[in-house]
């Protein structure tokens, strides 16, 4: 068990995709994305497992969720600078978390 603070303390935010960059040669990261925070956080990021289900560009323009206050990771050439949620499908694939309606970017899961 974790209390409300741990919880508080990792800060999940929502962006917009928009660039997605094929990365065939990251052993555990299949694409890099580019995702817009708005004002506050500005453009990050992210390395992430998309394939199979996802080919990149069309995420471009999706909202999507991540965590934005992990230190930068660096893989391979690329340094990571937020983490794209996602959760396994019933074959361990990536389906990404988004928002169910339009936000605003950097909005703040609560």
């Amino acid at each position: 068990m974790i209390s409300f603070e741990d919880f508080e303390n990792v800060d999940i935010r929502v962006g917009r995709v928009q660039s997605v960059e094929p990365f065939p040669e990251g052993r555990y990261s299949s694409h890099v994305l580019k995702i817009d925070f708005g004002e506050e956080f500005g453009v990050k990021k992210s390395l992430a497992k998309l394939a199979p289900l996802y080919e990149g560009p069309e995420l471009v323009g999706r909202q999507v969720v991540c965590v934005v206050n992990f230190p930068p990771k660096q893989i391979g050439p690329h340094k990571s600078e937020v983490l794209t949620l996602g959760m396994p499908d019933a074959d361990g694939n990536a389906v990404l978390l988004h928002t169910e309606r339009e936000v605003p970017l950097g909005g703040k899961l609560f």
